[in-house]
């Protein structure tokens, strides 16, 4: 800081000793130091001063441009396979092998997903509600602002390496008291003390503490855009799990339905083969419980889907009062998903993006915990105007201004620094540990999908001729009881095996689908890296 000093004032040189301005007619031997460098001597005027203050802010400048202490970022390595284990299933769409036999670097996009992946299924009511997501889930909405306020930070984190000035006026009457030690009877005993002023600070960012900060918000708040996207990514395939369950249901409706009408028309046939002679009240008896069994399971299945419907308007924001999805059985194939190359998951998984942003957040602290073993210095000036008579306030005389610099070096902390360095590096080793297991569990998670798909297909095959061959039987027994060469046990039995094998099938195709939904959500559901903030 720069304070004008009376001539009396006795010499000294200083760390944070003021720069000195000359009173107004005093001796050319007056004298100026600035900072923690030696007294200058000046010959009239300000000039020599000013050169010097000019010099040495220039130099603090070129200091304050200087590379941030602390380690670079460079993002944890990952060697991912070559292939996934996984693709047999022919919803999967593996990536072509190119020419020469070499994987090429691709992006992020290639060969993937993109936008809108819920489209792929082609069903217009699953879509609408899909749509409703990002405008009104408030999980996603809470996401969003929590984003908006670590993008805010970084702005305030920033505004760090820029001066602060502030601004002052006042006016203050005073009255000396008489009784004071030294009074003089000649002097006015009250007077105004008029000032207007403005005060400016900076603490130039030499050792990058505030740049490594900014490096950190910006991290942080990058890791806040990938948690919304995983947010909303998880959103949406939970909304499409749902649906699909539901549809599932659905099935499962319409084939208990179904078979609830054709065993009313065995029970019916049951007591008029009775009131014939040709069947037994056991047979009557059996048939009845069977009926009664379905018409339990039926409401049941009802139970569930008012659940699974439940749960979709619950994601979607509909008042659940009003809300309703209309019976729609499962129909139509499974669509064809791409997955591309594995490399380009890393890019892919807005949660691999979160721990890789956590990671350089953690690196930007260790920069920020190293530059507190080096000295702050802060340069700060004042200027303004003085007087006692609101006519002479504004005037070349009432001026006043003041300049200085002060380095201030912490000298002992009983190892508080280096613990917080030790710290702050281990709390990166664990962070890049962190990111590395995400991306194992990223690999897992697409394995399983893949894994599932290829299952449930060869299991639906199988199901499928397991269906087809009950069918046949319990045509058979039908058409022997209905002969009379047989008894109404065996179609019993014949038909329970046919409706279990039907429901199998039916949930199947259920789990078909939430594993292809499963796949999307696993591969990112067509999001990339490029769409985090800058």
């Amino acid at each position: 800081m720069v304070r004008r000093l009376p001539a009396e004032t006795p010499r000294a040189t200083s760390v944070g000793a003021p720069v000195v301005a000359p009173e107004p007619g005093s001796p050319a031997n007056d004298w100026y130091s600035f900072g923690w460098g030696p007294v200058v001597r000046r010959g009239g005027g300000t000039r020599e001063i000013r050169l010097t203050a000019f010099t040495a802010i220039c130099a603090l400048l070129t200091l304050a441009g200087c590379k941030p202490v602390g380690p670079n970022y460079n993002r944890p390595g990952y060697t991912a396979p070559a292939a996934y284990k996984e693709t047999g299933a022919a919803s999967v769409v593996p990536p072509q092998n190119p020419a020469g036999g070499a994987w090429q670097p691709a992006n992020p996009s290639d060969g993937m997903l993109k936008g809108k992946w819920w489209e792929i299924y082609q069903d217009p009511q699953l879509n609408s509600l899909e749509e409703r997501v990002d405008s009104t889930n408030v999980q996603l909405k809470q996401a969003l602002e929590t984003y908006q306020a670590a993008r805010d930070q970084v702005e305030a984190t920033r505004a760090n390496l820029y001066p602060t000035v502030s601004g002052s006026i006042g006016a203050t009457p005073e009255q000396l008291s008489k009784n004071e030690p030294m009074f003089n009877k000649a002097n006015a005993t009250i007077y105004n003390d008029l000032t207007l002023g403005a005060q400016a600070s900076w603490e130039p960012d030499f050792w990058g503490h505030v740049r490594r900060g900014v490096e950190q918000a910006r991290a942080n708040a990058q890791a806040s855009a990938a948690d919304a996207a995983n947010i909303a990514l998880t959103l949406h395939a939970e909304l499409a799990a749902d649906y699909f369950a539901m549809r599932g249901l659905d099935s499962q409706d319409k084939l208990l339905s179904d078979t609830v009408a054709d065993l009313e028309k065995q029970l019916e046939l049951t007591q008029n083969r009775l009131k014939g002679g040709v069947a037994t009240e056991v047979d009557v008896d059996q048939a009845r419980t069977q009926l009664e069994t379905i018409r339990a399971q039926l409401v049941d299945v009802g139970v569930a889907r008012a659940q699974y419907e439940h749960a979709i308007g619950t994601i979607a924001n509909y008042d659940l009062s009003q809300f309703s999805i209309p019976p729609s059985p499962l129909d139509g194939e499974l669509p064809k998903i791409p997955i591309g190359v594995p490399t380009q998951l890393l890019e892919r998984r807005p949660d691999i993006a979160t721990a890789e942003r956590q990671t350089a957040a953690a690196n930007a602290q260790i920069g920020i915990a190293v530059s507190a073993f080096y000295p702050n210095i802060t340069l700060s000036g004042s200027a303004g105007f003085q007087s006692t008579n609101p006519g002479t306030w504004i005037q070349g005389p009432s001026s006043f201004w003041t300049l200085g610099a002060e380095a201030a070096e912490l000298l002992f902390d009983a190892g508080q620094r280096r613990a917080l360095t030790s710290e702050a590096r281990h709390a990166y080793d664990a962070q890049a540990d962190a990111y590395r297991n995400t991306i194992f569990q990223a690999f897992e998670d697409v394995e399983d999908q893949l894994a599932a798909l290829r299952v449930l297909e060869q299991e639906s095959t199988v199901e499928q001729g397991a269906v087809a061959a009950a069918q046949r039987s319990f045509d058979v027994s039908n058409a022997r009881y209905k002969g009379g060469v047989t008894s109404y046990l065996e179609v019993l039995t014949a038909e329970q095996t046919l409706l279990q094998n039907q429901v199998n099938a039916i949930s199947i195709e259920s789990r078909q689908y939430a594993a292809s939904v499963g796949l999307v959500r696993s591969l990112g559901g067509g999001w990339d890296v490029t769409q985090l903030p800058k």
